[in-house]
């Protein structure tokens, strides 16, 4: 159940980007001659006026077919006879379709549960923001020089930076002024005893808080309120100590040291070698907080602004090689992660339809922001023909339009293939 909500939720804003082009054709008399829901063979379908509306088999996406655009049509009702300012219209009603329905979404989850932002509200000790000088009530305004307009800023460049040490700009009672901030790097691959400590940093770190289960440490015997104190007769002071150990080691047996209601005690553990992605961790948390209508409206603006950023920049980071092209998420994980956010939900009615409004937020922003871009078969890169035409005062024939488009559409098709393999991969093998 909960795939069948993601994927229909997926879809829904792949249907409102569609459903925007749609609009703005009929408003200005153009021929819409199909709108169909899904893709592949058709299953139902039904005709009004000109337009067919249609249901086909694959349950993925949707299309807008609209007479003259990809080959010339003489008729009133042609999208390639109407004047190029009416064609950038249509063309760019999707992406600001998606991103109209981000604000909606995004103004109703701000309202419900308030809104992030930099100012940061705790301040762990012992971690890297505290060695930096950072304390609650700092607000961050950039991170390597560049500007941070909310949190998700500030973990995108944390991430991409993977864990150099960057300067980092606050506002600090009004004044202005930098830190340089050392991130702690927890490597993809790492060798673990399978617990959670009462804390990240410092002496509560070596105390635990939990078993995992099936893990070394349960193996062994440790229980919750131990506190590790030596590995291998090496004094351990924090968990960063016991991963560096652990990390030195290489899998071999460790005798573990504790101690238990004052009684030190020993048991001996063989590590398990944990595959992941790096963390990159520094140690604070951020001011969620609750405003007016308008200030609402200014952050969900914000958010939007800030996000459609950052797909620039991952643009920049994969030409750069900054950011590979297996980190990049695909429609299988995506509905994989819709799936994941309605499971975690089922608590709350409310929640699941805070956090499923949430995402599709930030989904509905990605697709309306990357269609955006300059490139051939997206909107944008149809957006920048007609800027070429305009410039060179004639517009540019559809056929070799629809050439251009269809390199891209097959760069973009090879692309999708690999993002799907890529989902499944990451899935399986994690």
């Amino acid at each position: 159940m909960n795939i069948l909500l993601a994927i229909l939720a997926f879809n829904l804003i792949i249907i409102l980007h569609e459903l925007g082009h749609f609009l703005v054709a009929k408003h200005f008399d153009i021929n819409v001659l199909e709108f169909s829901l899904f893709m592949g063979p058709k299953l139902f379908s039904i005709k009004r006026g000109e337009t067919t509306y249609s249901l086909r088999m694959i349950p993925i996406g949707a299309f807008v077919l609209v007479e003259g655009d990809e080959e010339e049509s003489a008729g009133d009702g042609s999208f390639s006879n109407k004047p190029l300012p009416v064609r950038a219209a249509v063309i760019a009603a999707g992406p600001l379709m998606n991103l109209l329905t981000a604000l909606i979404f995004l103004c109703i989850v701000f309202t419900a549960v308030g809104y992030g932002t930099t100012k940061i509200g705790e301040v762990i000790t012992g971690s890297p923001a505290d060695l930096a000088g950072l304390e609650p009530g700092d607000r961050i305004i950039t991170y390597s020089g560049k500007r941070v307009y909310q949190p998700a800023d500030y973990l995108s460049f944390l991430m991409v930076d993977r864990g150099r040490a960057a300067e980092v700009g606050i506002v600090r009672a009004g004044e202005e002024m930098t830190t340089i901030v050392t991130p702690e790097v927890i490597p993809g691959e790492r060798y673990i005893l399978g617990f959670v400590s009462r804390g990240p940093y410092g002496p509560e770190s070596t105390v635990i808080r939990s078993i995992v289960d099936d893990s070394p440490a349960a193996e062994g015997g440790l229980q919750s309120g131990d506190r590790i104190i030596k590995l291998d007769g090496k004094t351990v002071q924090n968990k960063q100590e016991i991963s560096a150990y652990l990390s030195e080691s290489e899998g071999a047996p460790v005798k573990v040291a504790y101690l238990r209601d004052g009684v030190e005690l020993e048991t001996s553990l063989t590590p398990k070698l944990e595959k992941g992605q790096p963390i990159y961790s520094v140690g604070l948390g951020f001011v969620t907080e609750e405003g007016n209508f308008l200030q609402v409206l200014g952050q969900s603006l914000t958010y939007i602004y800030s996000t459609m950023r950052n797909i620039v920049y991952t643009v920049g980071w994969l030409v750069t090689g900054q950011v590979s092209l297996t980190e990049l998420m695909g429609p299988v994980r995506i509905v994989s992660t819709i799936s994941n956010v309605v499971e975690a939900s089922q608590r709350s009615l409310k929640l699941v339809v805070l956090n499923l409004l949430n995402i599709l937020a930030l989904i509905s922003i990605a697709l309306g922001g990357t269609n955006l871009l300059p490139f051939p078969a997206l909107d944008g890169g149809r957006l920048l023909t007609i800027g070429i035409s305009v410039l060179l005062r004639k517009p540019i024939p559809p056929n070799k339009e629809a050439i251009v488009s269809l390199i891209g559409l097959v760069f973009l098709m090879i692309l999708g293939i690999f993002t799907i393999l890529n989902d499944v991969v990451q899935l399986i093998f994690g």
